[in-house]
């Protein structure tokens, strides 16, 4: 295989990652300009938010499918397009759920449209370091925060909102559609290379996803999505509520998101040495561990410490699925088996914010968040346990 332009693709998956989920977290930067702007409810624009998370499962899916049968680069061209298209018309929307169609549905139904098909690019690519370069890519996405969303911020700041987001959606076309050109599909293998363990081209998409090995991982992605969006959307809430100040508060949720891109990195090389499964089930310990963590935690320098140590750990495990689907199910369906998975985590991660808003709304606090969080994160441990070794997994063609 190219030893160079693999590690193009690699950047080209990291930069749209980055764009794409910037631009639909950045929602949180314009909830205030909009909502005195067009006194719309602040739940009715939050409301968008939900919307795209539920969109951008079903559209994961959609699109992994699609890179699989038309090829990488036509998807995220037409993702490319699309997101730009989204947010330019979100910003001349003239009613609530105009708006709502626009940013909640269009722009969850792009940006679903580069996670799955690119990381499956990626790892058509790579046979050595594969868990590396997934979690480069990944990484993309974890700067997102720290790139569009402080951008969007000087926008509004300069130009208000609407033209704000008008210049955002340029700005995606400007960088998405050349990024998009510069995809490329991976050389054939020589015969001598090696191939997913499970890699079977008579399978059945169908057989594929009733599969144990794809139940196992998906509803192990579903748990830790679903264990640990809710600390992370309510932890800025949950540490003002323990006496920390609000910009003390926020810089916790920094440092959780850097710790995150370390961790991708450092558990990324340590599966290409030590195995992927080992690693994903002591990453899952580790995340369960933090989780319950915050429940004995009051100061601001204990939930610094323990916020590197939960973002490390939640950062580092999820470029791992992907790595997994690839080594059971081989290339040939790489884009259907992982977006299918996809969309259950982005399920999971609809149920953390909801979870933790009305257990607060109930009991005044959020320990029962972070217990019932920390029971499903050990449910997500149990189930990355019964993974199959990967020199046994046979699976038959119905």
């Amino acid at each position: 295989m190219d030893q160079s332009y693999r590690w193009v693709i690699v950047g080209l998956g990291a930069l749209m990652g980055c764009v794409a989920v910037g631009a639909m977290f950045s929602l949180a930067v314009f909830l205030d300009p909009i909502a005195a702007d067009t006194r719309w409810s602040r739940a009715g624009i939050s409301s968008a938010m939900t919307l795209n998370f539920l969109v951008m499962g079903a559209g994961s899916f959609g699109w992994g499918m699609a890179s699989d049968r038309f090829g990488t680069r036509i998807v995220v061209l037409a993702g490319a397009v699309l997101l730009g298209l989204a947010l330019v018309l979100a910003s001349n929307a003239q009613s609530l759920v105009e708006f709502q169609l626009t940013y909640g549905i269009l722009v969850g139904l792009s940006a679903s449209a580069f996670f799955a098909p690119m990381i499956s690019a990626v790892t058509a690519w790579f046979e050595t370091n594969r868990s590396l370069a997934v979690s480069l890519v990944s990484a993309g996405m974890g700067v997102a925060p720290m790139t569009i969303s402080p951008l969007a911020r000087w926008l509004i700041s300069t130009y208000e909102w609407r033209p704000a987001m008008f210049i955002i959606g340029i700005v995606a076309w400007a960088l998405l559609v050349p990024a998009a050109m510069l995809v490329r599909r991976a050389p054939t293998p020589s015969s001598g290379g090696k191939s997913g363990v499970g890699e079977h081209p008579q399978l059945s998409v169908g057989a594929a996803l009733r599969s144990p090995q794809f139940l196992v991982l998906g509803f192990t992605f579903f748990a830790c999505c679903a264990a640990h969006s809710g600390p992370i959307f309510h932890m800025v809430s949950y540490a003002i509520v323990c006496g920390v100040g609000p910009m003390a508060a926020v810089s916790i949720y920094s440092v959780e998101g850097l710790a995150g891109l370390g961790g991708r990195l450092l558990l990324g090389v340590t599966a290409d040495r030590l195995g992927v499964k080992p690693v994903l089930i002591a990453g899952l310990l580790v995340q369960a561990l933090a989780i319950g963590g915050y429940l004995f935690v009051r100061q601001l320098a204990e939930f610094y410490m323990l916020a590197i140590i939960f973002g490390t750990a939640y950062g580092g495990v999820m470029p791992l699925y992907a790595v997994l689907a690839r080594e059971y199910f081989g290339q040939e369906m790489m884009g259907t088996v992982f977006g299918a998975a996809t969309m259950l985590s982005s399920i999971g991660m609809a149920f953390g914010p909801l979870a933790g808003g009305l257990v607060f709304d109930a009991f005044g606090n959020y320990a029962w968040l972070f217990i019932g969080s920390f029971a499903v994160a050990l449910g997500a441990v149990a189930l990355a346990l019964v993974f199959p070794p990967l020199a046994r997994v046979r699976l038959q063609p119905t």
